[in-house]
């Protein structure tokens, strides 16, 4: 099927993903009053596996999608299951100090852990692989990676990594464009509208009450907030906010302030012969490279190359997603050059301003709770604060409180000057990557 622009309506937009579904389920429209314990607003990775871990713990719980499950960056996104939560923790010492510190590094790892257990439990078909790599595109970012290593295997987690030096490289990929790598078989990749799809499952055999085409269009807070949609309502003891890029402003302007909509882009090859994949990725592992404004990229279940990057901050699509994106795929894999673009699509991520993701309460009303703000790697981010989540309402609330101490700016100018200040700020640290 070749699709080659993106298409974006109440149903899924046009994706690989899309194309290769595999546990399509629609749910309902709200269209009626309804009590439970707790109401999750977003049907992403985030709200789906809070409401997972709630269910899990007696809560009884509803959830609240504007379109479909999956249908945001959950359900398009690079498929990339990294370790690691938030960007350079140690700027966050001073606050949470060094068990925080600690705390969050070792959640990196265990988010990764919660996917992997939830996969195999619940026999969800998403191509799960296992293997990735961070790839050093210049001296630099080798010296990184060697720092990176030897804090690993400092802790006792060096089982599964290792330092490939250039001559080395052509091991994990046929390219040229690299100085290195750390390999890391303890991430990868998967299909994450599957993944997503096959948790909605997993929540509704657990008695969570799921709507789709059902936009939270108003919270009236209180002792018992109550969400109001177009059809319905939602009277509940807790509310947790998991819209992420789509949560805007007019739902609460607190949480929707401090999360900017950032667009990232994708394309699907046609598919590749078993040789071509040998060449260009002989051990069908993940990568992502270390710039800025990196290029991620890994084979499908069907042999395609699926090549991701581009990050943009207007809010609007690129005209030609391909054209955009084709000459970064050409300059990784000259082997590939002139090969069919079968898919492209692209959608929004939410990014903060200092890069941690944002998981607390809103300080007027302590029984909303949020998650947002993943920055790119909200595969394994999302699982880990729905979990902070269910310890939070289940008076466990240590680690989620880690989060919680720490302060987020406020984005300045509103929803229609937010963006280009980040995308002024986002170019000054590109020259300082570059230079």
């Amino acid at each position: 099927m070749l699709v080659k622009r993106p298409v974006h309506s109440d149903q899924y937009p046009s994706s690989y993903y899309f194309d290769t579904a595999k546990e399509l389920y629609e749910h309902p429209q709200l269209q009626e009053s309804i009590k439970v314990d707790v109401c999750v607003v977003g049907g992403g990775f985030s709200g789906i596996n809070t409401a997972i871990e709630l269910a899990q713990k007696g809560f009884s719980v509803a959830l609240l999608e504007a379109k479909r499950i999956g249908w945001g960056a959950s359900g398009r996104n690079g498929g990339e299951l990294i370790r690691g939560i938030g960007h350079n923790i140690e700027q966050f010492r001073d606050i949470i100090g060094e068990e925080g510190v600690q705390a969050i590094n070792q959640m990196g790892f265990e988010a990764v852990d919660i996917v992997r257990q939830r996969v195999k439990e619940h026999k969800i078909d998403c191509n799960l692989q296992m293997g990735y790599c961070d790839l050093a595109t210049k001296p630099r970012h080798m010296k990184e990676l060697y720092e990176d290593y030897e804090d690993l295997v400092s802790q006792g987690r060096g089982e599964g990594f290792k330092i490939l030096e250039k001559q080395d490289i052509s091991q994990v990929i046929g390219s040229d464009c690299y100085e290195g790598a750390l390999v890391d078989m303890n991430s990868g990749h998967l299909h994450p509208l599957n993944l997503a799809l096959g948790e909605a499952r997993v929540a509704r055999m657990l008695g969570v009450k799921m709507y789709e085409y059902s936009a939270a269009e108003k919270i009236i807070k209180g002792d018992k907030p109550k969400v109001l949609t177009a059809k319905g309502e939602v009277n509940c003891q807790y509310l947790v906010l998991a819209g992420n890029a789509y949560i805007g402003h007019k739902l609460d302007s607190y949480v929707g302030g401090k999360v900017l909509p950032a667009g990232s882009y994708l394309l699907a090859t046609e598919p590749l012969t078993d040789e071509q994949c040998k060449t260009i990725i002989p051990q069908n592992m993940a990568f992502a490279d270390m710039r800025i404004d990196l290029d991620y990229f890994h084979l499908s279940e069907d042999n395609r190359l699926l090549f991701g990057g581009l990050c943009t901050y207007s809010g609007k699509d690129p005209k030609d997603i391909e054209a955009a994106l084709r000459p970064n795929l050409e300059k990784v894999f000259p082997q590939l050059k002139g090969i069919r673009i079968d898919f492209e699509w692209g959608g929004m991520i939410g990014i903060g301003a200092n890069r941690l993701p944002q998981i607390g309460r809103l300080p007027d009303c302590p029984n909303i709770l949020y998650a947002q703000a993943y920055a790119g790697h909200g595969v394994n981010a999302t699982h880990m604060a729905a979990r902070l989540i269910s310890e939070a309402l289940t008076a466990q609330a240590g680690r989620f409180d880690i989060f919680d101490k720490v302060q987020h700016m406020t984005f300045p100018g509103g929803p229609t000057f937010r963006s280009p200040m980040l995308a002024a700020g986002m170019l000054y640290h590109r020259m300082l990557d570059i230079f």
